[in-house]
């Protein structure tokens, strides 16, 4: 007897279900397996077996590569585009005289004393936003009015208050560090396991043992961030403060020493301004990159 189903026969509920189920599988898994026929892009040069070093020397290297090619083929004016020679070439001269290398300590010094004031009014104004619910919306209304605020902006009114000085970009770096700093803090503090603060709580911590022994470990992922990020708008507005500073007749920094190789059309010595302050951030964001290993990282945070 022939047992063949007529095609008018039914499929059982389930039967269909497991049918339109295979058919659904089959839809998701073809497409990922044409794509497992091509290797990844990481994958075809060996990229990712490399040393984290080398890629990124060797990426420099590429981009110095692709600079000269540029200057090579387009044929642009000196004074206006200079070739990674004549770059190297002034920054070995600017740094054998000296000349780079007080600009850029100038500079340096001016962004340490920002930051230090920085941090220590962010210190102070979430360690009062976590005790007082005054200090919470405090912190909140500053944050708001005054972190959207273009600390270069408030520049004149700095030089009105402190001259054509060095205590004008001080004041104009600590204001561009402290909220960044705060907000990432505050943040972190919030973002807290309340299972921690329970227990030192329940132990008896007072308020300044909660903030140093619970809560500030335990928003150090927050703090690293908000160090870099802080560290990234001092930097850019000392150096466009000094560039106005430079303007003005001001003397010192790595801007003054751009905007004086751009009035004597020392267009390499721009470059090399420019190229020093590249440099400067790579070794900055190496050794926030040191500091997370050794702490977030290495105490499973991240």
């Amino acid at each position: 007897m022939d047992m063949t189903p007529s095609p008018s026969t039914k499929t059982s509920p389930v039967l269909a279900e497991a049918d339109a189920m295979g058919t659904v599988a089959s839809r998701v898994t073809q497409p990922s397996m044409r794509r497992s026929r091509w290797p990844s892009l990481a994958a075809l040069p060996g990229w990712g077996r490399l040393p984290v070093a080398l890629r990124r020397v060797l990426i420099v290297l590429l981009l110095i590569a692709a600079w000269q090619a540029y200057v090579s083929i387009s044929g642009v004016n000196p004074l206006l585009f200079s070739s990674p020679a004549d770059v190297a070439n002034r920054l070995v001269t600017g740094w054998g005289t000296g000349e780079i290398a007080s600009s850029t300590w100038a500079t340096l010094k001016i962004l340490f004393i920002g930051m230090a004031i920085g941090m220590v009014l962010a210190a102070v104004l979430t360690t009062i936003a976590v005790w007082t619910t005054f200090g919470e919306d405090l912190l909140t209304i500053l944050t708001s009015m005054l972190n959207p605020l273009p600390s270069i902006a408030i520049l004149p009114l700095a030089i009105l208050w402190f001259g054509l000085n060095a205590q004008a970009l001080i004041f104009v770096v600590a204001n561009a560090v402290v909220w960044p700093i705060a907000i990432n803090v505050s943040i972190g503090f919030r973002t807290v396991n309340p299972t921690i603060v329970s227990v030192g709580r329940n132990i008896g911590l007072s308020r300044w043992r909660m903030i140093s022994e619970v809560l500030l470990p335990a928003a150090l992922p927050h703090t690293i961030a908000g160090l870099k990020t802080a560290w990234a708008f001092g930097w850019r507005t000392v150096i466009a403060a000094e560039l106005v500073f430079g303007v003005a007749g001001g003397k010192g920094g790595l801007g003054y020493f751009i905007n004086n190789s751009r009035y004597y059309l020392d267009i390499p010595g721009v470059f090399a301004g420019l190229v020093t302050i590249a440099v400067i951030g790579i070794l900055i964001d190496l050794v926030f990159g040191w500091i997370e290993k050794r702490t977030v990282v290495r105490w499973g945070m991240a």
